[in-house]
Formats: C-alpha cells, structure tokens, sequence
C-alpha cells in the first residue's frame, strides 16, 4: 500500500472508532451496563472492508471524472475557436491598398468576430503583401506571434511613423477630404498619430509643435543640418542647431559653401 492509500485507511480508521464511541456512549447513558468493547478489533475489522484495492478504485473514479471534465472544457474551446476561425474571413491585401488603413480595418473585423487576439499576428500575417509581408517574414518566431510587435515591425518597415504623419499632417490634401467635417477629422487624426502615437499629454503636443517651428526658422545650412538628424524634441534640436553652428567657426569659408555633411 502506497503512503496516500495508508494516510486515508488511518483516517477512516479514525472515523469508525469516533462514531462508535458516540454509539457506545448513547447505549451505555440508558443505565444499562455494558462491557466496553474492543475498540481496535472492529476498527481492524472495519477496515478490512476498504482494502487497498477499493482506495485504489475510488482513486481512479475520481481521476478520470476530472480527467473527463478537463476533455469536455478543451472540446469547447476547440469548438470555440474552429467557429471563430471559420467566421473571420477577410479578402487579402492588395498592391493598392493603404497598408495602414489595411490593418485598422482588420482590427475592426477582428474585434466584431470576437476573434482571439492570440490568433491576431498569424491571421493578419497570412493577409499581407509587399513590404508588410516580407517584415513579418522577419520576425523571429515569438515575435511572430505578438502582434503589437509585429504590427509595429510592419509599420516601421513601411516608414508609417511620425515623420510620416508630420509630412501628411503639412500635405495638402486631395478633393476627397475637401468636406470641412471630413477634413478636421483626419487633421486631429493625424496630429494625434504626429505627436503622441502613445498617448502623451499637452505639453509633449506642444513641444512637437513649436520644434516643427523652430526647424522652419532656422539658418539655412542649419536647418539643413537639423532636419538631417531628426530631432525628435526641441531640446534634442537646440543642441544639434548649437553644436552645429559652433563647428562652423573651425571650418573655412571655402568649405561653407558645399553645404553641411
């Protein structure tokens, strides 16, 4: 008999001799005398009863319930997610489409067909083309499967960053945003994508905002020098404007006129 069969004999081996006892009390407190029985004799005998092989088979009973109930929830949730599969279907990137416009849209179709997000990065992996593709393709295996990494690898390899919101922010903008609603939604839209792409406050709004026009009024050739480097705050540019027309007092004027390298 194994430790956990012996520790469970003793403890019904306990209980027997408590409620006999209690019995033994109840019929002896009438007046009648009695001779005290043998306490350990039926409790031995008892216990015959439950032999090794019984503990054993209620062991196993209650082994395989759980392991039953264990198959019966993992059936579920492959139910689950073979429905959630099926209902996700989303027509394939195209050479045309607007990457970014691409993945909200999926996010948006993810969200509305209750689609894991655990499932995210494959399903939109197997979704993208061209330089999105081959970013994915890139990614290590467990970055593969995070998509906020995998999103972020994607647009990074895209040039979707702030710069490229910056550009399209002072961009004029085509006829089919003309509609003044239109219009001042896609501006908030974009300078919030511009300046705080995680959530920074006013003043982080108001330092890109006076950096982009600080870069305009500078010196030329020092503007030049600036934008080559891009800042991302005014004091990252404050010291390359400085740092820039400082240097300029060792070099000859001859070599002013190439412009800054």
């Amino acid at each position: 008999m194994g430790a956990g069969q012996t520790r469970l004999a003793a403890r019904a081996k306990a209980a027997r001799e408590r409620l006999f006892e209690q019995r033994w009390a109840q019929r002896g407190g009438s007046g009648g005398i009695m001779e005290a029985p043998d306490l350990a004799a039926y409790a031995n005998m008892q216990a015959m009863a439950i032999g090794p092989a019984d503990v054993l088979g209620q062991n196993l009973q209650a082994l395989t319930q759980i392991l039953n109930f264990q198959q019966q929830m993992l059936d579920r949730q492959q139910d689950w997610l073979q429905h959630s599969l099926a209902s996700f279907k989303m027509p394939k990137m195209s050479k045309d489409d607007d990457p970014e416009a691409y993945i909200e849209a999926f996010e948006q179709h993810a969200l509305m067909t209750g689609l894991d997000k655990r499932y995210w990065a494959s399903q939109l992996g197997a979704l993208v083309v061209g330089k999105a593709q081959a970013a994915y393709w890139a990614l290590s295996r467990a970055d593969a499967l995070d998509y906020e990494h995998m999103k972020e690898a994607i647009l990074y390899r895209l040039e979707i960053n702030s710069e490229h919101y910056r550009h399209q922010f002072r961009a004029k903008k085509g006829p089919e945003v003309k509609q003044p609603r239109v219009l001042l939604q896609l501006l908030r839209d974009l300078l919030d994508k511009w300046v705080s792409p995680a959530g920074q406050d006013q003043e982080a709004l108001a330092d890109q905002i006076v950096l982009e026009q600080f870069q305009n009024d500078l010196e030329e050739r020092t503007q030049l020098w600036v934008r080559q480097h891009t800042p991302q705050t005014c004091e990252e540019a404050l010291r390359l404007a400085e740092a820039f027309t400082a240097s300029e007092a060792y070099y000859p004027r001859e070599r002013r006129n190439q412009g800054p390298r």
